[in-house]
């Protein structure tokens, strides 16, 4: 008798901890970012049901006719896939230094609105606090909130370096008010599992947070001083983390966008800068893969 009430006792305390997962899990909601259209038409990534997706665009790419039509393509397969996306705006392919001013980024924001006017959720820029002062980034923000009301402006997409938390104090500073959402690159703490960098600017800054490019990375070759393993094991490894660890950190994390679906079939090493993606260029799911259908409990396929 003694032996069948621990035998039940165990088994409570394992769906116990499983249900525990599944709240954890169900806290975030999910997302992909990818500038490349082909996912939303994969039967893997229809499985995961998956309901936001993030692209980077150059803030001028409506007045770029190839940049358009690729846009195009990319805005019809989130909207047959009833994805909601999200877009960033990036500097330009043709004058990669220039700083927009307040009104071009306005216009920029005008002129996707007009194109697809389905799309309600922009971020100022790309990974700002590389190259960008939060002053100019606020000025940027602030119009593109006049441009739009209605639509959700994140204050800036960031990375996790050791200047995330100064850098969006000086933001909220300049723009006399707190972003209701700020974006969040945290690969250096996913992928050396650690949680600093997320924990600065959740510490420094108020409103919620999504982590708008994150996971596990299987290669890069991008010139960063920042070193950690790579490879698609330790891939899924830091994807897991991000679930179990960082998107924990707080109720403030609102979503995650898993950074990205694929390499492209038949890319080379040698082409590619950065590879963190779920299906390698053999076309065939990566671990990591199986770490998402895990969170998301969906059967592998």
């Amino acid at each position: 008798m003694r032996r069948t009430t621990t035998v039940l006792l165990l088994v409570v305390l394992a769906l116990t901890a499983l249900g525990g997962a599944s709240a954890a899990e169900a806290k975030v909601a999910l997302g992909i970012a990818d500038n490349k259209s082909d996912m939303f038409t994969d039967p893997r990534f229809g499985a995961l049901k998956v309901k936001y997706a993030r692209v980077m665009v150059p803030y001028d790419a409506m007045h770029d006719n190839k940049l358009r039509t690729w846009l195009d393509g990319w805005m019809a397969g989130a909207k047959a896939a009833g994805v909601k996306p999200l877009v960033t705006f990036d500097r330009s392919q043709h004058r990669t230094s220039h700083n927009p001013s307040a009104a071009q980024m306005a216009k920029s924001l005008k002129d996707v609105r007009k194109r697809y006017p389905f799309v309600k959720e922009f971020a100022t820029w790309n990974e700002a606090n590389i190259n960008k002062r939060p002053e100019t980034v606020a000025r940027w923000w602030t119009a593109m909130r006049k441009a739009c009301p209605t639509c959700t402006i994140l204050g800036a997409d960031l990375i996790d370096r050791d200047n995330v938390g100064t850098w969006a104090r000086r933001f909220v500073k300049a723009a006399g008010r707190t972003p209701k959402v700020w974006g969040l690159h945290n690969y250096v703490d996913a992928n050396l599992l650690r949680t600093s960098g997320t924990r600065k600017l959740l510490g420094a800054v108020k409103g919620a947070v999504w982590f708008t490019e994150t996971g596990g990375v299987v290669s890069r070759n991008n010139g960063s001083a920042v070193k950690f393993p790579t490879g698609p094991a330790h891939a899924a490894k830091a994807t897991k983390f991000v679930f179990s660890n960082l998107v924990e950190l707080s109720p403030r994390v609102q979503r995650v966008y898993i950074y990205h679906w694929n390499t492209g079939v038949g890319a080379k090493d040698d082409d590619r800068t950065w590879d963190s993606g779920l299906i390698g260029p053999d076309d065939q799911a990566r671990p990591a893969l199986a770490v998402l259908q895990g969170v998301l409990k969906v059967k592998a396929g």
